[in-house]
């Protein structure tokens, strides 16, 4: 027997990033209850590195109202299919004017499994050259930073970097010896 049986499944919101799912559920006991559930398209994380340094971007974050260091990273949302290599490529591109001549694939994460079905591709980016940023309205504001490697995990430690993404993606790339 299944853990979670799904009685019903309604569409509560739903704009171009994302859509919020209400799940009416059975538990194994027989209680029902109620799962809250956000569905975005997969993204990735790009790890660009040259040099010993990190290329990272500051931009605005409006829910925390405040600006803040990560790295490149988002997810397609347009017409067609696209592979997480092509959109790690991609947003690159866009954010950093960055292109890379290699791009090794690190593994994938689940960003919040309590309450998303959102999984990120994490890529380290190297042979980079430098092009002009291809900057979406949503991204308006945002700059792209050269950071030594020794500097980036400094300010991981002092709480600098608040992106957990950011954070989690540098250190599984660390710890499997990629970079």
């Amino acid at each position: 027997m299944e853990e979670i049986i799904q009685l019903d499944t309604r569409i509560v919101y739903r704009n171009k990033w994302f859509a919020v799912r209400e799940d009416r559920i059975r538990r194994r006991s027989g209680r029902e209850g109620i799962y809250g559930i956000i569905e975005k398209s997969d993204f990735a994380v790009i790890i660009p590195i040259e040099n010993d340094h990190i290329y990272l971007v500051e931009q605005y974050r409006y829910p925390l109202k405040k600006r803040y260091m990560e790295l490149p990273q988002g997810a397609f949302d347009g017409e067609g299919e696209r592979t997480p290599l092509q959109v790690a490529e991609m947003e690159l591109r866009e954010e950093t004017g960055l292109i890379a001549g290699k791009m090794r694939y690190v593994g994938a994460q689940f960003l919040a499994v309590g309450f998303s079905n959102q999984q990120y591709h994490v890529y380290v980016a190297t042979e980079l050259n430098q092009r002009e940023p291809m900057l979406e309205a949503e991204e308006e504001g945002l700059v792209c930073k050269a950071v030594p490697i020794a500097a980036f995990e400094q300010m991981i430690r002092d709480g600098e970097v608040m992106d957990a993404t950011t954070v989690n993606a540098y250190l599984l790339a660390k710890f499997r010896g990629i970079i």
